[in-house]
C-alpha cells in the first residue's frame, strides 16, 4: 500500500494532533449548546416550487442563534407508513444544500432528508455578520479577531445540531433512526453535528475539513481550503508573535476536540493522497472517537470522489 503524502500509516494511526485543545472546551460548547436550546426556532414548511412523484419537497426555515434565519432542503416520502428514518446532510465549503434530485434516492429508501444550506455561504441562509475584518471565504478565521463566541463556525456547527435536533423531533421521524453525512466541510458538519447532537445515531464523514488547523501550517498547506490561514497570519500576525494564542483559539472550532463528545457509529472514507485535507489531520480526529468506528481508505485518491464510497454510506444509513 502506498504511503500516505505526509505520513506513514502506521503513524496516521496513532497521531494524536498538534493544534491546542482549549482547557474549557466542554464548559465552551456546553454554553454554547444552552444558547442554542434557548433559541425559539420558528420552523417553517414552504412548498417548494421542485416536486417529484413520490416525494414531498419543501423550504425549511427556523431561526438560529444571532437570529439568524437558516435554510434547509426537505423532502420526505408521499406515502409514509410510521416513524421513518432520517438523515441530515452537510455541503461543501462556500458551497449550498444541493439540488433536490440528489435527496431523492433517500427518500425512495423511505427516509426523510435535511440538508443545510451554511449561513454566509452559497445557499438561501441568512449571516447577521457583526465581527471585526475580513470576511471573503474567510469563514475559519471569522470572528477570530473578536473572542471565541464570535467566530463563524461555532454558529455553523449550531446550526447543524439545531437542524439535527428539528429533525429528530418531526412527528413522522423516528427519533432513534436519525444519521448525518456529508464530504469536505460537510464531513467536518458531520462530526460536529454527531459531537453536539448525541440523538444522532449514525456519521458518515468522507474527508473532513475543519480539523487541526495547526497540522495544516506546519505541513505548509495552508492552501485552498485553508488559505485563510495564512492570510489571517499575513494580514494580522506577521511575525506569529501571537501563533500559539490564535491556534488555541482555532482550537474551539477544530473538530478534533469534539470528536470525543460523539456517541454515534461513524464510517469515515480518506484519501492518503489528500492535499486539500491531509490525512494526519483527519486521523487527529478519527482517533479521538471512541464510539464504534470503521474507516475505509483509499491510498491512491486525494481530495475527490472515493469509488463506491457513497454506496457504502448508503448502505450504513439503511441499517438505521
Amino acid at each position: 500500500m502506498p504511503l500516505s503524502f505526509d505520513m506513514p500509516l502506521e503513524k496516521l494511526h496513532a497521531y494524536q494532533g498538534r493544534t491546542p485543545c482549549p482547557p474549557d472546551m466542554d464548559a465552551f460548547w456546553d454554553r454554547a449548546l444552552a444558547e442554542m436550546r434557548a433559541v425559539d426556532a420558528k420552523p417553517e414548511f414552504a412548498k417548494s416550487a421542485f416536486q417529484a412523484p413520490g416525494a414531498e419537497c419543501f423550504d425549511l426555515w427556523f431561526t438560529g442563534v444571532q437570529g439568524a434565519r437558516i435554510h434547509a432542503k426537505f423532502a420526505r416520502p408521499a406515502v409514509r407508513r410510521g416513524r421513518l428514518p432520517a438523515v441530515v446532510q452537510f455541503h461543501g465549503y462556500t458551497g449550498n444544500s444541493g439540488e433536490w434530485v440528489d435527496k431523492l434516492a433517500w427518500v425512495g429508501a423511505g427516509f426523510c432528508i435535511a440538508a443545510l444550506d451554511c449561513r454566509g455561504q452559497g445557499g438561501q441562509s441568512q449571516d447577521p455578520g457583526g465581527v471585526t475584518g475580513t470576511t471573503f471565504r474567510g469563514h475559519i478565521i471569522r470572528g477570530l479577531q473578536d473572542g471565541p463566541e464570535k467566530l463563524l463556525f461555532r454558529s455553523i456547527y449550531l446550526d447543524c445540531a439545531q437542524l439535527a435536533g428539528l429533525v429528530i423531533g418531526l412527528p413522522e421521524v423516528d427519533p432513534s433512526r436519525v444519521g448525518a453525512l456529508g464530504g469536505s466541510q460537510g464531513g467536518g458538519l458531520t462530526l460536529a453535528c454527531a459531537a453536539l447532537e448525541p440523538r444522532v445515531r449514525r456519521a458518515a464523514p468522507t474527508f473532513p475539513f475543519l480539523c487541526d488547523y495547526q497540522r495544516v501550517w506546519e505541513m505548509e498547506q495552508a492552501k485552498d481550503a485553508y488559505e485563510e490561514l495564512k492570510t489571517f497570519f499575513r494580514q494580522f500576525d506577521p511575525q506569529h508573535t501571537r501563533e500559539k494564542e490564535i491556534f488555541t483559539a482555532l482550537g474551539y472550532i477544530d473538530n478534533q476536540h469534539l470528536a470525543k463528545r460523539i456517541r454515534a457509529e461513524v464510517l469515515m472514507g480518506v484519501g492518503l493522497m489528500d492535499t486539500v485535507c491531509p490525512p494526519s489531520t483527519q486521523f487527529a480526529a478519527y482517533n479521538k472517537i471512541v464510539s464504534p468506528k470503521r474507516l475505509e481508505l483509499y491510498p491512491d485518491f486525494g481530495h475527490e470522489g472515493l469509488p463506491g464510497f457513497n454506496e457504502k454510506v448508503f448502505q450504513f444509513m439503511l441499517g438505521l
